[in-house]
């Protein structure tokens, strides 16, 4: 360094050639970042959102205020499908989720909170944050919903692993930028230069004349005396192709993707073995979550009695599946005896009907033993 500042101060006029501002940091790209934490995170979360929250009581399902508020309007500024993906997308990312009930009934998500943890009490919530509103009131863990998605937050794992991708990516990224890079000279007489504001504007020009040289397709560049601009060419450069971008890119989407449990071909749109992905990714991944909302709501919003007596949350998950494509699987079931109509009903996310034949069971002919071998077979 000090060898260096022996020659700046020898040479001041020739300072402001060094632009410390054309150097960037490789590693900073954020967006390739927010596009595979938003890709997964809402791909999980629209899935959420299409599921169905029923009210059970018995045998029947109701449609009262609390159906209302978990299906249609949860609170006054969001619909249900919204408010469901905000609660997946906070849920999968902070590792937790808490959803308060405000005093007209609506239910909100908290952007921000402290959880005190007891080991026999229960647990409060206090310096509850929504949309910049502070709730002074403390919250106990009977009065909310409160969701943990895993035993480590995914933030920390997202960066340790985007900061060897992003490296990684802002390099290749740098390497492709020049290998069609146009690359330009200037040959300057510093004599016409010795002043702080010569010099100045002598920087303010070049800067200008390079900004145009980069961002548009024709740059016109005016002859200044002492100055002469000549272009190099740079197409004999070596550098990686596109399609290394798009495998570091995938890379990183891939490894979030695994651990969130959702197959790559379905981010990708592959047609192959679709219906296999999709129910591995039904069974592995949503299925449990919405079993955790489940569980949470049927201690928040019952009591052991209500419970117990048959009233519950019932989660509707999203068919992936048409209902006419299961059309042979269910005669077979009904035909075979196995269940009657309102159990299948139930299984195909229907409600039951208050018919007798739909809860009888029938078994057809070619599911029944012959009147011969009932009878032991003929007598002699």
């Amino acid at each position: 360094m000090g060898f260096l500042d022996a020659i700046f101060k020898r040479n001041s006029e020739l300072g402001f050639m060094f632009d410390v501002e054309m150097f960037q940091e490789t590693s900073n790209r954020v967006h390739m970042k927010k596009l595979a934490i938003d890709t997964c995170i809402s791909f999980i979360g629209r899935t959420i959102s299409q599921s169905e929250f029923r009210v059970k009581n018995g045998d029947t399902f109701i449609k009262d205020e609390l159906y209302y508020k978990l299906n249609v309007r949860p609170n006054k500024n969001q619909t249900a499908s919204t408010f469901w993906q905000t609660f997946i997308q906070k849920l999968i990312y902070d590792n937790e989720c808490l959803i308060i009930q405000a005093d007209n009934g609506d239910l909100l998500i908290a952007d921000d909170f402290t959880h005190k943890e007891y080991a026999v009490y229960d647990d409060i919530f206090s310096n509850v944050v929504v949309k910049g509103f502070e709730f002074k009131s403390t919250f106990k863990q009977e009065d909310v919903i409160h969701l943990r998605y895993s035993n480590e937050k995914l933030s920390p794992l997202i960066d340790s692993l985007f900061t060897d991708y992003g490296e990684l990516f802002g390099r290749i990224l740098a390497a492709q930028k020049r290998k069609n890079q146009i690359r330009g000279t200037v040959d300057m007489d510093m004599i016409q230069a010795k002043t702080e504001k010569e010099q100045a504007q002598l920087q303010e020009f070049i800067n200008k004349m390079y900004k145009a040289i980069e961002t548009k397709d024709v740059a016109i560049v005016p002859q200044q005396k002492g100055i002469k601009y000549e272009e190099v060419s740079a197409n004999n450069l070596m550098g990686q192709s596109v399609d290394e971008i798009n495998k570091v890119t995938n890379g990183f989407l891939d490894q979030l993707a695994m651990v969130l449990g959702i197959p790559i071909s379905l981010l990708r749109g592959d047609m192959a073995d679709v219906g296999l992905h999709t129910k591995n990714y039904m069974f592995f991944t949503i299925a449990p979550l919405l079993k955790k909302i489940k569980d949470e709501g049927d201690v928040k919003f019952f009591t052991q009695k209500e419970y117990l007596a048959g009233q519950c949350i019932e989660v509707r998950k999203p068919s992936y599946r048409d209902i006419f494509d299961l059309a042979t699987a269910v005669d077979k079931l009904r035909a075979s005896g196995i269940m009657n109509g309102n159990e299948i009903r139930t299984e195909l996310g229907l409600e039951s009907v208050d018919d007798e034949i739909m809860t009888k069971y029938f078994i057809t002919k070619n599911y029944q033993e012959s009147s011969e071998a009932l009878k032991g077979g003929d007598s002699e």
